[in-house]
């Protein structure tokens, strides 16, 4: 990595930073769910409608992302992509703040659940500029040759932010009582989010345009029409293929960190606590594999690491599932090393990236991530709801599939490689 600059280092640690606060900001709000319901809709509600609202407010986050998303890629394609990574962030920052404070039914009625629903949207939009804006921002900062690297730094810092929701959710149920919890201790993960959010607002100031940007400002090279227009009509293929990427990607991170720990409670009756300590070991786990599966795509070619790492992302999910059957005391390691193989999801990025030209290049990441992760990511989870009575192994068995894509995808890249090379 002796090419990057210290410059370099620079755009990507406060861009892995503000990033993971941001995933912060928008994931918190689930650790919180109960709470959260307990407080914003009507006593005399069943609860469980109060938790289906609840969720539903949460998953109007996601239904904002491909909206949000393509607005601020329009514009940071055509005014640049600086402007949309500051704005993303104090998208995020404020609503996030403004829930931390936010008066509860008991104080305003019907008001509270609205207001908290309108934050939600603002937090949905605001994370579906954030990601492939970040993607494209560090991508056209760093050489060429050291994209994979600067783009899986980047996912780590945002599943960083996942694990940090997690270690500040357990840190806020060790410190209060369940009734403090409940009467202002929700309030602090929020308002923490918030004011770090302000911080990294400031530190973004100093950030530079990209200068792949700013090349294509000065030879006037910029989209000469709508930016996704452009992407529809030409990039069909690119679009496809980060589609299908966005695929594997939610199907790894949703399936086995989101809803693992859940699930193996419920399957395998190992205890939460026990459960949670080891999403979060995988999670970091998760970390560490992004930015070495990106920095392997830079050395060996992502097509052939990304299908080598799909292979073992198969093998260890359904080794993982099936020693929690049979000696879930292992949890804890096995858990780690599957963690470890999510984090092929490190290549996507950088391929998605160099799908589309740097004229549209925002606007055709976004609008493909962003609807193919509202569509999958939504999807997911209800599709092995259903799978579970029939098959105890669903979870496993569908990021098998979607590894075996995986394979596939990397097969086709290395043949597109090859033809690069010959």
């Amino acid at each position: 990595m002796s090419n990057l600059s210290r410059n370099d280092y620079r755009t990507l640690a406060l861009a892995a930073l503000g990033g993971a606060l941001e995933f912060y900001d928008f994931i918190i709000f689930v650790f919180f769910a109960a709470v959260i319901a307990q407080l914003f809709f009507p006593p005399d509600m069943p609860d469980w409608l109060r938790q289906v609202q609840t969720f539903g407010i949460f998953a109007a986050g996601y239904l904002a992302r491909p909206l949000g998303g393509i607005i601020m890629a329009h514009f940071g394609d055509l005014f640049g992509r600086k402007r949309m990574f500051m704005l993303s962030i104090l998208l995020m920052t404020l609503p996030t703040l403004a829930i931390g404070l936010l008066p509860t039914y008991v104080s305003i009625g019907i008001w509270a659940p609205l207001l908290l629903l309108a934050l939600r949207v603002m937090q949905g939009a605001a994370i579906g500029g954030e990601v492939p804006g970040a993607w494209v921002f560090v991508a056209e900062h760093v050489p060429e040759k050291h994209v994979g690297f600067a783009c899986g730094t980047l996912t780590a810092g945002l599943t960083g932010g996942i694990l940090l929701g997690s270690l500040v959710a357990t840190a806020i149920n060790q410190l209060y009582t369940p009734a403090e919890v409940v009467a202002e201790g929700w309030r602090v993960p929020f308002i923490i989010g918030g004011v770090f959010g302000l911080i990294s607002v400031w530190l973004r100031q100093y950030l530079h345009e990209t200068p792949v940007f700013k090349e294509m400002q000065a030879r006037q090279q910029l989209a000469d029409e709508l930016p996704l227009k452009t992407v529809v009509r030409a990039h069909r293929p690119a679009v496809v293929l980060t589609m299908l990427m966005t695929w594997l990607l939610s199907a790894a991170v949703v399936v086995m960190i989101l809803m693992t720990p859940t699930l193996v409670q419920k399957l395998y009756a190992i205890p939460a606590a026990t459960a949670l300590q080891a999403n979060s070991i995988a999670t970091l786990f998760l970390s560490i594999g992004c930015v070495l599966f990106g920095a392997l795509a830079d050395r060996f070619g992502a097509g052939r690491v990304l299908a080598a790492g799909c292979v073992m992302l198969g093998v260890t999910s359904m080794l993982f599932y099936q020693q929690m059957a049979s000696a879930p005391e292992n949890i804890y390691g096995w858990y780690a090393l599957c963690g470890f193989f999510v984090g092929v999801i490190g290549v996507v990025p950088s391929t998605a990236v160099r799908a589309f030209p740097p004229a549209v290049r925002f606007s055709g990441l976004s609008f493909s991530y962003n609807v193919a992760y509202a569509v999958f990511g939504g999807f997911t989870p209800v599709l092995i709801s259903l799978m579970l009575p029939w098959d105890r192994m669903a979870p496993a068995h569908y990021v098998a599939v979607l590894s075996a894509v995986g394979v596939s995808i990397g097969l086709y890249l290395m043949r597109r490689e090859a033809a690069v090379i010959r």
